[in-house]
């Protein structure tokens, strides 16, 4: 009898532990992650003060924090190089742990949670600029990758695998105990690296982290993740976590469909998995290449993951640079292509699917390039411009109006249900959200928008939220009356700067 009730206790607990891996602890009226990729802890501190608390974002990927070898290409650092890491201890070129501190207490004191991304599938493969195979790190550190010799950490040979390359991606034992671009691939089931890696993440836990985007989860045993996952800590109430919070999960896991050896839902148990499929979807839609009209139906029907356990995207760092895009990255859409960016970012943040995390990247041209930096290799801050966009070779889709306001049509508009679906053509199409919100696009070549369609919405003038927005009792941009039965005339020009018009309830005059 008592190991009937201790086994029952055993699953209840894990049980609140998942579910609390799928809830990101957002503050009220704020939703949606924002990758500040590369961003300086100082920076990132400034941003949530200034933008992102008082606009309703609700979280931040950070890029990882960890120590990691110095990588000199010419003149420039690549991104990348934060994906070799050499040490647990966090210091990189965004900052150090006192710089990470005074950033969390900031960004959580306004109501915006912090996510890491971690990297506890290997270590670095790469030895920087030295001839004799040491890696020097960004906090001093050494470390010997050919050797498998990580004394910062400390890791040895026997905390690894044994070395092989991944021959073939249809063989899910290579793909998870092989060395994914020759990184030396660490052994979760191995005692040392599962204390070290949950010591790293509970210290995390410390000082204030939401939760972990779990990078190359892919390439880890998904048992061997429960032990480390159950291990870590509550979150700390210091930092306005309700008692018992459990960290919020978001774990990389590429599945391009049926014919990959390992499936996403191999993992949703542990938390939230990225859904790489809805990023290549929706692409193809506004990129052109499919039909809007068949967007209306996006979902498990389309071999997505439930919305529960679905991190949705329009792009991410990697996916832009046509990296873990299985082929697909035509289908993309990034910031180089401004109109059909955010007109799917827009459908992105309407659409009630999955949990929201939006790019905010660099310009770069080519795909290993780093984030701006000096002549000494320091990140230089995003700049702010008088119309509140970024400068300083950052690109901050964040900021766009559009894209800014449709996290407010998000928040306004959370919990509703999609209601109202019309469409016009192949590529002409309008949904509400309940009494809430409506939204409306055009993507048809060459033709004008002009409906009159059913929002759902009460009688009135709305501002709409993409051309501009409410100010006092008046609208920057353009207006939609709405008739006593709900219905309001929709034009969108075949030529207009933004292919999608948006109004809710809070943008009512």
């Amino acid at each position: 009898m008592k190991s009937k009730v201790l086994l029952l206790l055993t699953l209840l607990a894990a049980a609140a532990v998942v579910h609390g891996q799928h809830d990101p602890h957002f503050w009220p009226g704020h939703s949606t992650i924002v990758h500040l990729f590369e961003w300086k802890f100082s920076d990132i501190a400034l941003e949530c003060e200034r933008f992102l608390g008082p606009r309703g974002f609700g979280g931040i990927q950070l890029s990882p924090v960890n120590e990691y070898v110095i990588v000199q290409r010419g003149a420039n650092r690549p991104w990348w190089e934060r994906y070799q890491p050499v040490s647990f201890k966090i210091i990189s070129r965004s900052g150090n742990e006192q710089d990470f501190l005074d950033m969390s207490r900031r960004c959580n004191a306004v109501g915006v949670r912090l996510y890491v991304d971690i990297i506890i599938n290997h270590m670095a493969a790469h030895p920087g600029d030295s001839g004799d195979g040491v890696g020097v790190g960004v906090g001093g550190s050494t470390a010997i990758p050919r050797d498998r010799y990580f004394p910062a950490v400390p890791f040895g040979d026997a905390d690894f695998n044994p070395s092989c390359q991944i021959t073939d991606w249809g063989n899910a034992v290579q793909v998870r105990d092989c060395e994914l671009l020759g990184l030396p691939d660490l052994n979760q089931a191995v005692g040392n690296v599962r204390d070290r890696s949950v010591d790293f993440l509970n210290h995390l836990i410390d000082l204030g982290v939401a939760g972990f985007r779990v990078d190359a989860a892919k390439h880890m045993w998904p048992g061997d993740m429960e032990v480390i996952f159950g291990r870590l800590k509550n979150l700390d109430p210091s930092f306005g976590f309700a008692p018992g919070s459990r960290a919020f999960m978001m774990q990389e896991v590429i599945d391009n469909g049926p014919h990959e050896a390992i499936r996403k839902y191999e993992y949703t148990h542990l938390g939230t998995v990225t859904e790489f499929m809805y990023s290549f979807y929706v692409g193809r839609a506004f990129v052109g290449n499919d039909a809007l009209i068949w967007l209306q139906t996006l979902g498990v029907d389309w071999g997505l993951l439930p919305s529960r356990d679905a991190l949705v995207f329009v792009d991410n760092h990697d996916n832009q640079r046509d990296h873990g895009s299985g082929g697909q990255g035509g289908n993309i859409l990034t910031h180089k292509a401004p109109r059909p960016y955010k007109m799917a970012t827009a459908f992105a943040a309407a659409f009630p699917f999955g949990q929201l995390r939006i790019m905010s990247s660099f310009f770069f041209d080519d795909s290993d390039q780093g984030p701006p930096e000096d002549a000494n290799n320091n990140i230089i801050s995003p700049s702010i411009n008088p119309d509140g966009s970024c400068g300083n070779g950052w690109v901050c889709e964040h900021r766009w109006r559009q894209i800014t306001n449709m996290i407010n049509f998000r928040n306004v508009c959370w919990g509703t249900p999609m209601t109202n679906w019309f469409s016009s053509g192949q590529n002409k199409i309008a949904f509400g959200r309940g009494s809430c919100g409506f939204v409306a696009f055009n993507n048809e070549p060459g033709q004008d928008m002009l409906e009159v369609v059913q929002t759902g919405l009460p009688a009135g003038v709305y501002c709409d939220v993409i051309s501009g927005e409410k100010v006092g009792s008046a609208c920057t941009g353009k207006s939609i009356s709405v008739l006593a039965d709900g219905r309001a005339s929709i034009s969108i020009a075949r030529d207009a700067e933004d292919g999608v018009v948006a109004i809710h309830i809070e943008s009512r005059l």
